[in-house]
């Protein structure tokens, strides 16, 4: 279908640039053997039409009433406020899994799915899961770092996308983008893929595919699909000044869809690989200014002590070359690379060290998200500390888990801050544990409930905090 309909559009521009009128008899005959454009524009339009209606029954709307993050606040601790969210999702397996955005599930406390009407040649067929069914859905896991979440309904013999690693995605080829913008379910918009592999931020190690497909909120976790129907990421996020749509939209290439589908499906959460070392994009003035033998690819720039980088025999300053035996030409390709690394398997990385050709064999440690998994904790809404503006937990041993380093032994561990003009100024911030109030120890949250609720306006209060690992003390007065 690729090439029939690059065809017509080549064939329709062509009839319509052609300069001068041919009187000749063969120019006569040329013209009324061609098809004439509103015949190719129709091909065109029914080719379209078939995409979207392969694809259109397996996007749903999802609805989402929760807390979480009002924005973003760097190294501070999060704003957390009550949120009702609309987003889209992608069902990926026939018994009730769906993919969509880690940002749209974000804090849920109740996830609904509205399935997609039944189609209209299916109008007279009793079709009850279909019909606009709006089903409760589970949270199966989520990985913030790519974005993505699996989510689980209560239904069988749905109409499916399935993921698939083989579907080659070109820059200028024609794309769809299907959801939910702004509310409006089974929207359709159309546009160009811009760029197979950008990175929005040099600090951020994902890479999206960009489009100029029409993507505004309500479009986040829907998917972006090519001229055959085949999944080519799922929309995630757009730049825009205005708030709406300026033709820069970014989507979750779908290699990275499929291998978080399945971590998230098997363990509940994404098993990535680490190598103890940081890679940046090689500029020509950098290689100039380190003599290096080529002017573009991924240099190592940091390697940790005691990591699996270290202990191969990288250095850095080494440039790398292929990784797996795929050849990497830019920092784009080593994160796809790393990201798609099996975690049970030695990884082979070849690099070039001055005019010198190596390759090492790295024993890869599994990594995946901690502190960030603490927004997901349940029943934040009966945890809320209202006189401290602040949402926490019990220390146990699942939070204890979701922390690196940490000494204490029990405490109360802190999820994120209200937001509000009324907030109070504590100093705390999220992954923060309240060893002490004074210099009574806190062993429960009942107990730091109730002194907490004894505190009067004016009273000072200190609080013994572990914060990275190191104990220090929080003063302020009471509001």
């Amino acid at each position: 279908m690729k090439f029939g309909i690059s065809c017509l559009l080549i064939a329709t521009l062509a009839q319509a640039q052609t300069p001068g009128i041919h009187t000749s008899a063969a120019g006569t005959r040329e013209r009324l053997k061609a098809p004439r454009p509103s015949s190719l524009l129709r091909e065109l339009d029914s080719a379209l039409e078939t995409v979207v209606s392969k694809v259109s029954p397996t996007v749903v709307q999802i609805v989402v009433t929760g807390y979480g993050p009002s924005q973003e606040h760097g190294h501070e601790t999060a704003q957390i406020t009550r949120r009702h969210v609309l987003g889209s999702g992608i069902i990926v397996d026939p018994d009730g899994y769906i993919m969509t955005n880690a940002h749209v599930v974000e804090g849920a406390q109740r996830v609904r799915v509205i399935l997609p009407p039944p189609t209209s040649d299916s109008l007279l067929k009793l079709q009850p899961i279909h019909d606009g069914q709006v089903l409760e859905a589970k949270v199966l896991g989520t990985h913030k770092e790519s974005d993505l979440a699996l989510l689980k309904i209560e239904a069988t013999h749905l109409p499916s996308l399935p993921l698939r690693n083989d579907v080659a995605v070109h820059q200028g080829e024609l794309v769809f983008a299907i959801g939910s913008p702004e509310g409006l379910r089974d929207s359709v918009s159309m546009g160009v893929v811009s760029s197979v592999a950008r990175q929005i931020d040099p600090d951020d190690s994902m890479v999206y595919i960009q489009t100029d497909a029409a993507l505004n909120p309500g479009n986040s976790g829907g998917p972006l699909v090519d001229i055959d129907g085949n999944l080519v990421g799922i929309n995630t996020l757009m730049l825009s000044e205005a708030g709406g749509s300026e033709g820069l939209g970014f989507a979750i290439p779908e290699a990275i869809v499929n291998f978080d589908y399945q971590n998230l499906r098997k363990y509940g959460h994404v098993q990535r690989v680490a190598i103890g070392a940081r890679v940046q994009n090689i500029t020509p003035t950098l290689a100039a200014g380190l003599g290096l033998a080529r002017s573009w690819g991924a240099i190592i720039s940091d390697i940790r002590d005691e990591g699996a980088s270290q202990a191969a025999g990288l250095q850095m300053g080494d440039v790398v070359t292929a990784i797996d035996d795929r050849a990497i030409l830019g920092l784009p390709d080593f994160v796809a690379a790393l990201y798609l690394h099996p975690a049970d398997q030695v990884l082979k990385m070849d690099v070039l060290r001055g005019t010198s050709r190596l390759s090492f064999n790295l024993p890869v440690t599994v990594h995946h998200e901690k502190l960030d998994e603490l927004a997901e904790i349940p029943d934040l809404q009966k945890n809320f500390i209202r006189k401290l503006s602040i949402f926490v937990t019990e220390l146990d041993g699942k939070a204890k888990r979701l922390l690196q380093g940490s000494r204490s032994d029990s405490g109360i561990l802190v999820v994120g801050q209200a937001a509000g003009p009324n907030v109070v100024e504590t100093g705390l911030e999220a992954g923060d544990i309240i060893c002490a109030i004074g210099r009574i120890p806190l062993q429960s949250m009942s107990q730091f409930q109730e002194m907490v609720h004894n505190l009067r306006p004016g009273d000072p209060v200190v609080l013994q905090i572990e914060r990275n690992g190191k104990l220090q003390y929080l003063a302020f007065e009471m509001e």
